[in-house]
């Protein structure tokens, strides 16, 4: 039940992300710094796209996995239909590997020492899934700040 649950909220707001990445009208606005926004809507994106590989993927799917974060804040001029490609391979593993979880691994203490205290898997999924919509705003303000036409 919490699996079908969880599989969902992450789809639909993963299906958000994607949303937002196309509405960028200008693709090289995607990896603009200015002003005061220190991120760019593009570098957020790879930055929940290696979260959920990293936290999902490999800790729990056991998909090997190396995350680089630096590049995740430092990359640029990646094409849009090479970020929606991304998203959409999250998509699919995020929705496999959390299906493949039985119930009472929900419950279990989740395998990686994250905020150095255990917590659940349940947990910390939640809290996945409440990183991924921070940054989804910050995207979607990007986009309407920085996109202009």
């Amino acid at each position: 039940m919490f699996g079908e649950s969880i599989v969902e909220i992450f789809g639909r707001d993963l299906n958000k992300l994607r949303i937002e990445i196309s509405s960028y009208t200008d693709e090289t606005k995607l990896w603009t710094v200015e002003k005061n926004i220190k991120n760019s809507g593009g570098n957020l994106c790879l930055h929940l796209i290696g979260n959920l590989k990293q936290f999902i993927g490999s800790a729990l799917g056991k998909k090997p996995y190396e995350r680089n974060r630096d590049a995740e804040f430092g990359l640029n001029n990646i094409s849009k239909k090479e970020l929606l490609k991304e998203i959409n391979g999250t998509m699919e593993l995020v929705a496999e590997t959390i299906n493949s979880l039985k119930e009472d691994d929900f419950i279990k203490i989740y395998p990686v020492d994250v905020f150095n205290k255990p917590m659940t898997t349940e947990f910390f999924l939640i809290s996945l899934i409440a990183h991924l919509n921070y940054h989804l705003g910050q995207i979607n303000y990007h986009r309407r700040m920085i996109d202009i036409k």
